[in-house]
């Protein structure tokens, strides 16, 4: 069943007709209603263009929180052949709120990390709405290690409000995990690639978000603080999370003048939960696109390209 957001109600009424209509043709064959469901397929499609066309911040931001947008895992599935995951940071336990692993992409060997959000009751809690804890990033970072050492590209998928932030996690030195996460994403001598294919949460994010190449969904967003904690703490007034959302600069193609972000991933009117193959497809070109490319390059030529992509960031504005 589709979950509408609240600015698609005019979508979700004209869809609603066309959902009554075909349950009355079913009950009485002798009505025909192929014309009207046709003429509001018509209008319900204008509708969504004209609503995409023009979405605010605050409510890209929805879009990238919507519960049937495509997750990490979906990313594997439709992506990655031979997937293994891996499991468990050597130090203390397993994180499930970020998935790493390798496998292969059009038959060339990758390593791919992730954080994953979950799609029911059960696997939000399983994965922590995919938010994780300091083993999480030192998983990460055994990972990408592993990775180095055998000349293998990473792939990372960011979806994420942020690291978790309790009393454990802390106590368990988020911080600094966050850091090293960062730290070995710079350091990598074999080219990496992140996309934002929803939330773009603080540290949490860019811990594995710190690559050659960095894209974002069209609908994603990417920020330090999330518009409701940052109105709560410069506005003293969360209800001011839309204001918040406009003022942060969150979108894809702010952060693109920004040259925070090297290219955006363009998602159909609907957004990628509407058209999960499409988007998969652009996904997967994009991805080839930068193995392509980076494939002849040295050590020393990925990390320089890296190091200066991040010493660019804000000179130009």
């Amino acid at each position: 069943m589709q979950s509408y957001l609240d600015f698609e109600k005019p979508v979700a009424d004209l869809e609603g007709k066309i959902a009554e209509l075909k349950s009355l043709a079913a009950t009485d064959q002798a009505v025909s209603i192929d014309e009207e469901v046709t003429r509001l397929s018509a209008r319900a499609d204008e509708a969504l263009v004209e609503i995409y066309r023009r979405l605010t911040p605050w409510q890209k931001m929805q879009v990238a929180r919507h519960p049937q947008r495509p997750h990490f895992t979906d990313y594997v599935t439709s992506l990655i052949t031979e997937w293994t995951p891996l499991a468990g940071d050597r130090k203390y336990r397993e994180d499930a709120a970020l998935l790493a692993g390798f496998g292969r992409f059009e038959g060339q060997p990758v390593a791919v990390l992730g954080q994953e959000k979950g799609n029911s009751t059960e696997t939000r809690l399983k994965h922590n709405f995919g938010m994780a804890n300091p083993e999480g990033y030192r998983k990460a970072v055994r990972i990408m290690d592993m990775a180095d050492r055998f000349n293998i590209p990473v792939l990372s998928f960011v979806d994420t409000a942020g690291a978790y932030p309790g009393i454990g996690a802390e106590e368990r030195g988020q911080a600094e995990a966050i850091a090293r996460s960062t730290e070995k994403s710079l350091e990598l001598g074999v080219p990496n690639l992140a996309i934002i294919i929803g939330e773009g949460g603080s540290g949490g994010a860019i811990a594995i978000a710190t690559a050659n190449r960095v894209l974002m969904l069209e609908n994603s967003i990417y920020s330090v603080i999330s518009p409701e904690a940052g109105a709560s703490i410069l506005f003293r007034d969360a209800a001011r999370a839309q204001d918040m959302a406009t003022a942060q600069k969150i979108t894809a193609q702010d952060l693109l003048g920004f040259g925070v972000i090297d290219g955006i991933i363009p998602e159909p009117a609907g957004g990628a939960h509407r058209h999960a193959e499409r988007v998969m497809a652009d996904t997967r070109s994009e991805i080839s696109r930068f193995l392509t490319e980076f494939a002849g390059k040295s050590r020393l030529e990925v990390r320089e390209h890296r190091r200066e992509k991040f010493l660019a960031i804000g000179t130009n504005l």
